[in-house]
C-alpha cells in the first residue's frame, strides 16, 4: 500500500467519524475534521485538484470557528440540544450569486492551473464553502447543500482516480440525507 493510499484510506476512516459526530452535533467533530483537512488536503494536492485542496485548508480554518461558535451556541440551549438557526432569505440569495460567480472563476482559474476536471472541481469547492459556512451557524439546510457538494466530489474522485476517498464522499451523501432529517427531527431553532 502506497502512502497516498494510507493516507486516503485514513481520511476515509476520520471522514466517517466527522460526519457522525456531525449529525449528533458534537463538538468534537471540528476537531477531528482538522485531522480529516489535513489528510484530504495533502491528497488533493497530490492530484492536483487545487480546489478540493483549497477547500481542505479552509476545512481546517473553519473547524476553528465551528467550535467556538457550536460552544457558544450548545451554552444557550444546553449541550446535548441540537441548536439550529432559520436561514436568512438574504443568506440564501447572496450564497447562490456566489455560488454562479465562484463556479465560474474557479473553473476559469483551475483550467489555467492544469486542474483537468475545473467543471466538477469548481462548483464541487464553492458549494462546499457554503455549505460549511452554512454548518457553522447551524442551518439545517447545510445538509442539502452537501448532497449535491458530495455528488460532485465524489465523481472528481472517480475521474481522478482516488477511489477510497470517492467512497467516503458517497458515505457523505447518505449521511448528510440522514443528518438532515436528523436534525429536523431532534433540532430546536434559537
Amino acid at each position: 500500500m502506497t502512502l497516498i493510499e494510507t493516507i486516503e484510506i485514513f481520511a476515509l476512516v476520520t471522514g466517517v467519524a466527522y460526519v457522525v459526530l456531525e449529525i449528533l452535533q458534537k463538538n468534537a467533530m471540528w476537531v477531528v475534521g482538522i485531522l480529516t483537512g489535513a489528510a484530504c488536503a495533502y491528497s488533493f494536492a497530490v492530484q492536483r485538484s487545487w480546489g478540493m485542496m483549497g477547500l481542505n485548508i479552509y476545512y481546517i480554518v473553519m473547524s476553528v470557528i465551528g467550535l467556538i461558535q457550536w460552544r457558544k451556541d450548545g451554552a444557550a440551549v444546553g449541550e446535548d440540544v441540537i441548536h439550529l438557526r432559520p436561514l436568512p432569505k438574504k443568506t440564501a440569495i447572496w450564497s447562490a450569486v456566489g455560488f454562479v460567480l465562484g463556479s465560474l472563476v474557479l473553473i476559469w482559474v483551475f483550467r489555467a492551473l492544469g486542474d483537468g476536471v475545473s467543471e466538477l472541481d469548481a462548483p464541487a469547492t464553492v458549494l462546499s464553502v457554503i455549505a460549511t459556512w452554512w454548518l457553522t451557524r447551524s442551518y439545517i439546510q447545510q445538509w442539502m447543500l452537501w448532497v449535491v457538494a458530495d455528488a460532485l466530489t465524489s465523481m472528481l474522485c472517480v475521474v481522478n482516480g482516488q477511489y477510497w476517498m470517492a467512497f467516503l464522499y458517497l458515505a457523505y451523501i447518505a449521511s448528510a440525507v440522514y443528518g438532515y432529517y436528523h436534525w429536523k427531527k431532534k433540532g430546536v431553532e434559537l
